[in-house]
Parts: structure tokens; sequence; C-alpha cells
């Protein structure tokens, strides 16, 4: 054999082997894509919207317009109807990829490897609504998944007279999408709110259509009389007498501090009573501070007798300045 000749078959092998290493090198590549991408699409299937009865959709096949089909809304029953398919084709419950891969496979028999896009053109299935003690009651259509925390931050965050709880009134009406052990779902679910601000799983759940989120008003106290500012507090918080004439602004001169009186509606009942405290022996740590209960009523006094004679004092320091004036020689 010539030396040309062996050259030639040893550059021939060498080639050979270069190919069968570079397609195997493609093939990993590609494998590794496949398995990223399932796995990105596995951890976010969860938060992707699923059509439902009353969503408008849009269906793209590739090179046949003669099936492409524009605005069809889902019947109540979950299905819709497509050129050449025998039978109604189930929407409700997928998301729009599911779909896309069941019309390209029930296409299958008549067509090979049609590419088929399916797009949500208008949301109707999932309404929720929040109402209650919000910056901005209101009723939503969702487009994807939302968590409780969302929802809230849409109608601009509890309000000052929020409570200390959020609730969510579930819709009683049957899913389709539901499991049939899930049937016994409860109908009302109650979190802490302070749980739920700082996105506590627990307290942060998925909102599903019907849903009604609730933010009850705190319950409250009322501050009157001779302080500074009269107002009313939500009980957010246990709260004390000394506490409360506090944030009212405190008391003003001539207050009779050791008659500070609570009136308190008995629980269950129409009938109130009334407690008299010594404000100056709390100030003192000389008796115990009171907590105050929903609907107290605080209500600071004036001492009569002080506040008469402030007044003719007042009164009398008002008229000598209105005296002429004369100089003694």
């Amino acid at each position: 054999m010539s030396a040309i000749n062996l050259r030639a078959r040893i550059f021939l092998v060498a080639m050979l082997l270069f190919s069968c290493a570079a397609v195997s090198a493609q093939q990993t590549i590609t494998d590794v894509r496949s398995v990223s991408s399932t796995a990105t699409s596995k951890s976010s299937e969860g938060d992707r919207y699923r059509i439902g009865p009353g969503d408008v959709i849009d269906i793209q096949v590739y090179n046949r317009p003669n099936l492409s089909r524009v605005g069809i809304r889902v019947e109540g029953n979950g299905k819709f109807r497509m050129p050449l398919i025998e039978s109604e084709i189930q929407a409700a419950c997928k998301t729009e990829g599911e779909l896309a891969k069941e019309v390209s496979t029930l296409y299958s028999k008549f067509y090979r490897n049609l590419q088929v896009d399916v797009f949500i053109k208008e949301y109707h299935s999932k309404q929720v609504a929040i109402i209650g003690a919000v910056n901005e009651q209101s009723r939503f259509e969702l487009q994807r998944r939302v968590r409780l925390l969302e929802l809230l931050t849409y109608a601009r965050g509890p309000s000052s007279k929020a409570g200390q709880t959020i609730n969510i009134v579930h819709s009683t009406a049957p899913s389709m999408c539901r499991a049939d052990n899930d049937d016994e779902i409860a109908a009302f679910s109650s979190y802490k709110l302070s749980d739920t601000m700082i996105g506590d799983p627990k307290a942060n759940p998925y909102l599903e259509a019907g849903d009604i989120v609730t933010l009850p008003e705190a319950d409250q106290v009322y501050v009157i009389g001779n302080v500074y500012t009269p107002l009313t507090i939500p009980l957010k918080e246990p709260i004390t007498l000394s506490r409360a004439v506090a944030m009212a602004g405190g008391t003003k001169q001539d207050t009779k501090k050791d008659k500070i009186r609570i009136v308190r509606q008995e629980p269950g009942s129409l009938s109130k009573k009334e407690m008299i405290v010594d404000l100056s022996a709390i100030e003192k740590k000389q008796a115990e501070d009171v907590a105050l209960l929903p609907n107290d009523i605080i209500d600071v006094p004036l001492s009569t007798g002080k506040s008469l004679l402030r007044g003719i004092v007042m009164g009398g320091a008002q008229s000598v300045t209105q005296l002429p004036v004369r100089v003694v020689p």
C-alpha cells in the first residue's frame, strides 16, 4: 500500500470519528435543554391561567387558515367546537398550551405535525371581589392565578379602620375543575391579617373563581370630653384607658382626673353600665390601668368649679385691659 493511500485512509477514519463525536455532543446538548425546559414548565404550571366557561379564545392553525378560528366563546359546559372534529372539545381547566396540544392531537388523523396555538382573547370565568375595610373595594377579572396578598395590593391595602382578620367567602357553586374529593371544601376561611401582610404561605392562598375577600372593620372605642382631640380609636390591638386618653392628645386644664367615666355596653344586651376610674392614680402607678372593650365610651369630665373660677378671672382680666391708662405723677 502506498504512503498516499495510507494517509487518505487515516484522514477518512479521523473525519468519521470527529463527525460521530459532534453528533453525540449535539444530542447531549439537546437532551439537557429539553430537561431544563420541562423542569421550568413544571415549576410554573401551577401559576398558569386555566380556561373556564365564558372565556373567549383564538385558535391559530399554521398553514391551515380554513381551520383557524377567532373569538370562540367557551360554553357553559366548558366545551367548544372546531371544523372536522365531530365531538365537542373540552377547554375548561386547560391552559393555552394544553388545549393547543389537544386540538393538534384531534387533527392528527387528518394532518400530520399540525402546529396549533391557542390565545385567550377575553377573560370572564375567574372573577373575585374584595370588600370591607380596604381603600378601594372592587371586583377583578383574573388573567392568571393570584394570591390573597397580591389582590390586597390591587385594592390599595387595608384602610385605617381594618381589624385583625381577613376572610374569604368561597363560592359554593360546583366546579368542573375540582376533583370529587375536593367538593367539601370549606365555604369560609379566615386568616390573621398581619400574617397575610408578610406573605406567610399559610395565610396567603391562591384565590379561586367566585371568591369574595372581606376585611371586617375593627371594633372601636370613643374618647370624648375634656381632651384635646376627641376621636374614635379602632381596636386593632389591646388598648388601655391611659393610652386611649394619650391618643386623644391628653387631658386639658381643669380635668377631673379622678372621675373619668367609662360607659360600657353589656355583651348581648342593650343595657349599659358606668365605671368611674381615677386616671391620676393610674398615672402614679397606684391603680391598675383598665383594658378597654369594644364600643367603650371614655368621658373625660371637666371640673365645673375650677372652670367657673377660671372663667371669672379671665373675664375680669379682659375687662381690666380695656380700661383707659392714666399716668401717676
